[in-house]
Formats: C-alpha cells, structure tokens, sequence
C-alpha cells in the first residue's frame, strides 16, 4: 500500500543561496522601477572616483546631486507601493520640510549640530541651505527603518532607538567624506575626526523628530535594506581606497555594518529575506 509523500516547498538539499538568489529574482520582477532606480544609482555610485580622475573636482557637486537623487527616488518608490502614495508624499514632504528647517536653524545659531557653513558648492541653495540637503534627509531615514524594523519586533521604544542608531551610523562617514569634498565647513574642527560630537547628538534629535511626526509602519522593506547595505559597502570601500579617510571608513564599516549585518541575519532567520 502505497504512502502519500508530503508537498514539498523546494527539492530537496536545494542549497539556501540558491533559494536566496530566487527570491531576489522574484523581489526584482514585483519591483522593477525600484529596483531600476537602485541599479542607476549604485552605477551613479561607482563613477564618482571616474568623474574625479577624468574630468576633476569641478563636476564632483553635479555628480553628488544626480546620485542622491536617484537613490531618493528610489526610496521614495518603494515607499509608495508598501504604504500608499497619500501617506508617501506626506511623509516625504514632512521630512523635507523638515529637513531644511533644522539645517537652516542649526546653520544660523549653531543649535543643535554645533557652528558650521556651507559652501556654495552645492547648488541652489535657499537662506544658504543647499536643497539638496533636505533631500539627503529622506534618502537613508526610511532605511534606517528597515533596520529597526526588522530588529525592534514590534517595540516602538526600540525602534525609535533603533532608528536613530541606524541613521546616524551613516553619518560617521558622510561628515568627514563631506567636510574634505569642502561642501560644508566646522567653526572647530575638533571631535570625530574634524566634526565635532554635538553635530551627532543633532543627527539623533533630527532623526527622533522626523520618526516621530511620519510614525512609519514597522515594516521591513528588503529593497531598502538593499539600499541601506549598499550605501554601507560604498563608503567604506570609497573612503578606504579612494578618498583617503581611513579612520572614518573603518569605525563607520563596523557600526554601519553591524546594523546591517543583525538586520540582514534576522530577516533570513524569519524567511523574510
């Protein structure tokens, strides 16, 4: 008498990178603008050493700004298709506002990131704050996000802190990689490798304020864990090899990575990723 074998999801001692490699596949069909969008940016990425070796530093501003808003664009799509339209351009309308709000005041009185300028490198700018800046404030938050999201398991007081963290990880490289590109300069250039330690204290409050005005779901997105991973990769392979800013590229690749590799290892364990 013949026994009725149990379904089976996969054959077999299929290995898990090739069922991990599936699901990529599959995330890239379900999302293809975005992923599009992720793949234009890290391009975009990759030529900034080019642009400085071929045609100098004159067009480094221009190639900054294409690829911040690529990866803005991108993070704004997926927003779009997990929370609605409504709620994303709500949300992202209150983090630009907001976002140039603070730089305006801290650029003004020095409260809460310490005494700084920016240059005019960075064009167009509105009251001295270039606009991109507000733009960089939503291009890594809701990626910050992720990370908590998928870590905190439902706590909104861990994910608050979570968040926070996350975010201002990436900060230990963008400040100092900013500074030397001579986009912004410190009053003091003292502290975290030139930047002094109240401008991440201002980082967290920032960061605090815009999590809580958006309240966004705690909702793991892979694509933008994706972007958060891939943002940890280029900088720390930037600023070791290309930029010279070894210090930055090292204690930023153990903090940066350490939220993602935790974020990365949950998902997996919990078939999300």
């Amino acid at each position: 008498m013949s026994r009725e074998l149990p379904a089976l999801d996969r054959p077999l001692h299929t290995p898990n990178w090739v069922m991990l490699v599936a699901r990529f596949k599959q995330m890239v069909q379900r999302d293809k603008l975005a992923w599009g969008l992720i793949g234009a940016w890290a391009l975009g990425m990759i030529s900034l050493p080019i642009v400085l070796w071929t045609v100098g530093d004159n067009l480094l501003p221009n190639a900054v700004t294409l690829t911040t808003a690529l990866q803005a664009a991108a993070v704004i799509v997926v927003l779009g298709k997990a929370w609605g339209w409504p709620r994303t351009i709500i949300s992202i309308s209150a983090i630009a506002i907001l976002g140039w709000l603070i730089e305006y005041i801290g650029s003004q009185t020095g409260i809460p990131f310490g005494i700084y300028e920016y240059s005019d490198r960075l064009q167009p700018q509105l009251a001295g704050v270039p606009l991109l800046i507000p733009i960089a404030w939503f291009m890594l938050l809701p990626c910050a996000w992720t990370v908590a999201s998928s870590l905190a398991g439902g706590r909104r007081w861990l994910f608050l802190l979570l968040s926070i963290g996350a975010f201002v990880a990436w900060d230990l490289f963008l400040d100092p990689q900013m500074v030397t590109w001579e986009f912004w300069r410190w009053a003091e250039p003292v502290g975290y490798f030139g930047i002094p330690w109240t401008n991440y204290l201002g980082w967290a409050l920032a960061a605090l304020i815009m999590t809580l005005v958006v309240r966004p779901p705690q909702k793991a997105l892979p694509p933008l864990l994706a972007i958060y991973g891939l943002t940890w990769f280029f900088e720390t392979f930037g600023l070791l090899f290309f930029w010279g800013l070894i210090g930055p590229a090292l204690i930023g690749g153990i903090v940066m990575g350490g939220f993602l590799a935790s974020a990365m290892w949950r998902l997996y364990r919990s078939q999300t990723l």
